[in-house]
């Protein structure tokens, strides 16, 4: 599992159940819950981590698969990018599977998992924008058999965070029955990380747009304000059209509310944004521009 030599861990616990693993996390709570390994391994193999005891999820059948429930999806947590990024998961959840199929080399996809992805809470997290659009619910597994629920962006802007001995179970997922569209912009060609990352899912029933931009921030960026501009603008009866102009617009205001301009100082001066960052702002307008124009066609 790594080419270096940590120091061996102390203890490894492979629970057949969700409970079970809690269980295992309360007894030792400097234990280390391990799914894909992704990011575990990466930080044992730079040494910035060495976990005393591992509790293995992988044997935990309960997460890693789906079901209806109510207009929703109950995602497992153990659902790999893989499995998500398959035709019969992308009928379902058309954004979130292009996220996956997005989210890095076969090898990469292969072994992470949408848990993982949420708990790691990385900024180019690829899963992590479009949960944000979709407005997703976490249902947290605690000790004791407790569960409660939790808004996947609370989670992510560390308004509510895990407690000890608690794990991601399962993330609820509104069914839209729209289109949904995902897209990336990275360093190179090919899977990589994002530089920058659009979600986008519209809501027909609400007359809504819902939009995150991930990668650029430490958590997805709502542009509240840009959604509910461009919804007022959709022709919703009659084959959801607008006009191309708002396009453009919608895409330049997402940029500026994500990326906005310097403070004015004392003196009224503004200083310009370095060109790195209108790169990036130009970037965001691109693919929000791009995301709502795919929705609507």
């Amino acid at each position: 599992m790594t080419t270096h030599a940590p120091q061996a861990a102390q203890a490894v616990t492979l629970p057949t159940t969700l409970d079970e693993a809690v269980a295992a996390l309360t007894a030792v709570p400097t234990a280390v819950p391990v799914a894909g390994g992704t990011d575990l391994m990466a930080a044992v193999n730079s040494g910035q981590l060495r976990p005393s005891a591992l509790v293995g999820l992988g044997k935990i059948s309960e997460i890693r698969g789906w079901q209806y429930l109510d207009g929703h999806a109950l995602l497992g947590a153990g659902l790999t990018h893989a499995r998500m990024g398959r035709p019969d998961f992308a009928a379902l959840i058309p954004a979130l599977a292009a996220a996956a199929r997005a989210a890095g080399p076969p090898q990469i996809r292969n072994a992470g998992t949408l848990g993982g992805n949420i708990a790691s809470a990385a900024p180019t997290g690829d899963a992590l924008p479009v949960l944000a659009a979709l407005e997703a619910t976490l249902i947290i597994a605690g000790p004791g058999g407790a569960r409660r629920e939790l808004p996947v962006s609370h989670l992510l802007a560390g308004v509510d965070m895990l407690r000890g001995g608690e794990l991601i179970g399962f993330v609820r997922v509104p069914l839209l029955h729209a289109p949904q569209v995902f897209l990336k912009a990275t360093g190179r060609t090919g899977p990589g990380r994002a530089v920058a990352s659009v979600a986008l899912v519209l809501d027909p029933a609400r007359r809504g747009v819902r939009c995150a931009v991930g990668a650029i921030a430490p958590m997805p960026l709502r542009p509240l304000d840009a959604e509910q501009w461009v919804a007022r603008l959709i022709d919703w009866d009659n084959g959801r059209t607008i006009v191309p102009e708002a396009l453009a617009a919608f895409g330049e205001y997402v940029a500026a509310a994500c990326i906005p301009d310097p403070v004015p100082e004392a003196d009224g001066t503004v200083q310009p944004l370095p060109p790195a960052v209108l790169h990036l702002r130009r970037t965001v307008a691109a693919l929000a521009r791009r995301a709502l124009g795919r929705a609507l066609s």
